[in-house]
């Protein structure tokens, strides 16, 4: 059965521990089975408005709302203090048959109940839990607020954007640790590597039903993959990116010497590693380019799904050579093209800049430049840095696949060349032992020539292609990474100008993410 049923059978009968309390005051305990009625009896029974009532029907919110239908009834049995209020919150299956059952404690009616005068503390304290409990529901099972930190996604959704996520929108989930400071993410404040979590609980996966399901082109937040194991003092690096270059770099190095694992050896005594569970993994914001079932190519950088071109936003960039008469570009033009400084500092470098196709033809008429060409690595010449890793996959970020993308319940074939493209999920995402011995592939112990996939998976591209680290560095992104739909963007700020130069966007406010 799905836990969903599970939860709402315990929501709609949790009035049954009241069951004690309506004796001791006179109501017919078997009130507290009857569903809708027995939440509308407690709360006639704390004294409480008919709103209260009615906000039991919103999702989430409702929970809240039971917490404090439990403080209020402890102050029925005049627990005025913090402590017995906390106790009761986190034990209400025990607290409140206690309060029914002994003969030490006695219910007082609201309407007799005397006005207790809080200290500016008590009151200072009362208001902080209940801001930080109603923000909390809402972050993690409504809405979230995030910032656009890098150019993976422009000119579509630029840095400096500042922009809501719907969780509903897919379905929110389970925290994985529920336990974990407020308000952030993965490490606590002031602190430069200190974990805001623990783990002493850990919840299994579970989504609750959303609005609808992920389509294609969806800007899609997500937790990011490849982040379960991280370089503390290299936390914008893909860890497995870092191990393959430390491996490279051991075997020029050492020679006959080497051996397989030395790179990582070496990693790992020269920092300090840890790993996250996927609730606390890096966000990351792409466009889903394909769903579960679907089968993706990519040639000459225009990418087909199921064999048909793709949809390409407007926004869409890719990197340019510029040449020109001698003089490089100068600051007035890059300024007036919307070249932020980040790429304005790879011009100066490297000589190209990210651009939309619009913006090519704008720059190939300015005074002065000679041709503005776009990047695209050939078919065939192999990207080590590109997924699945493989020389047999001679891929790169221009030319890339046809490569399928699981649904849950697909049974592929596995043989010794698919399973470069697949490991990682039989492996890290699904959980389970894969072994290969003598070219044969065992999984669980049991030799297998096909596996059936648990879960959905999804491809992540930016709409910066050629700067945007995304599915084709590191591969599919499981159903139970996806956090949320970036819905809104309600401030826009440009972190290379001052405010009376411009700073607030004003023209990227208020819209909604294409």
């Amino acid at each position: 059965m799905d836990p969903l049923v599970y939860m709402i059978i315990a929501f709609t009968f949790f009035p049954v521990f009241l069951w004690t309390i309506f004796k001791d005051i006179g109501i017919a305990p078997y009130k507290t089975l009857i569903p809708f009625y027995n939440y509308f009896s407690w709360n006639r029974l704390i004294g409480k408005p008919l709103y209260w009532y009615l906000l039991l029907f919103v999702p989430f919110i409702n929970v809240f709302m039971v917490f404090l239908m439990i403080v209020e009834t402890a102050k029925c049995y005049q627990k005025y203090d913090l402590g017995p209020q906390a106790l009761a919150v986190v034990f209400p299956i025990i607290y409140l048959p206690y309060l029914g059952l002994s003969p030490q404690e006695k219910y007082l009616d609201p309407i007799q109940r005397p006005v207790i005068k809080k200290s500016s503390l008590r009151e200072w304290v009362d208001a902080i839990i209940f801001a930080v409990v109603a923000a909390s529901i809402i972050r993690m099972f409504l809405f979230e607020a995030y910032t656009i930190p890098t150019s993976s996604m422009e000119k579509s959704l630029l840095v400096g954007d500042y922009l809501f996520v719907s969780k509903i929108a897919y379905g929110p989930k389970i925290p994985n640790t529920p336990i974990a400071f407020p308000f952030v993410h993965h490490t606590l404040p002031f602190t430069k590597y200190t974990q805001s979590f623990v783990e002493w609980i850990k919840l299994p996966y579970y989504r609750f039903p959303g609005l609808g399901r992920v389509k294609r082109n969806d800007p899609v937040v997500f937790n990011y993959p490849s982040g379960d194991t991280v370089i503390l003092e290299r936390q914008n690096e893909d860890y497995y990116r870092v191990i393959r270059m430390a491996e490279q770099e051991a075997r020029y190095r050492y020679g006959s010497s080497y051996y397989p694992g030395l790179g990582r050896k070496m990693i790992w005594e020269q920092y300090h590693i840890t790993s996250r569970p996927v609730d606390k993994r890096e966000n990351y914001i792409k466009r889903c380019i394909a769903l579960p079932g679907d089968t993706l190519l990519i040639i000459d950088q225009q990418v087909f799904i199921n064999g048909q071109p793709a949809y390409n936003p407007p926004g869409m960039q890719f990197t340019y050579r510029i040449q020109t008469e001698g003089r490089p570009l100068s600051s007035r033009v890059l300024d007036k093209m919307g070249i932020s400084s980040e790429d304005a500092e790879m011009y100066k470098a490297y000589g190209v800049l990210p651009l939309t196709s619009d913006k090519a033809h704008e720059l190939q008429k300015v005074p002065g430049v000679l041709k503005v060409e776009k990047n695209l690595m050939p078919a065939g010449m192999w990207s080590p840095d590109i997924f699945p890793f493989d020389s047999a996959y001679r891929w790169n970020v221009d030319n890339f696949g046809p490569l399928y993308i699981p649904k849950a319940g697909d049974e592929l074939e596995m043989s010794m060349a698919t399973l470069p493209l697949y490991r990682r999920i039989i492996e890290v995402y699904e959980g389970n032992k894969l072994e290969v011995q003598e070219d044969q592939i065992f999984i669980n112990g049991q030799r297998a020539s096909s596996y059936k996939f648990k879960q959905n998976y999804y491809w992540m591209m930016g709409d910066n292609r050629h700067n945007s680290a995304d599915s084709r560095y590191w591969g599919f992104v499981p159903e139970d990474h996806v956090v949320g739909k970036a819905v809104f963007v309600w401030l826009s700020l440009d972190k290379d100008k001052t405010l009376s130069e411009g700073k607030i966007r004003w023209s990227k406010m208020f819209r909604i993410p294409r």
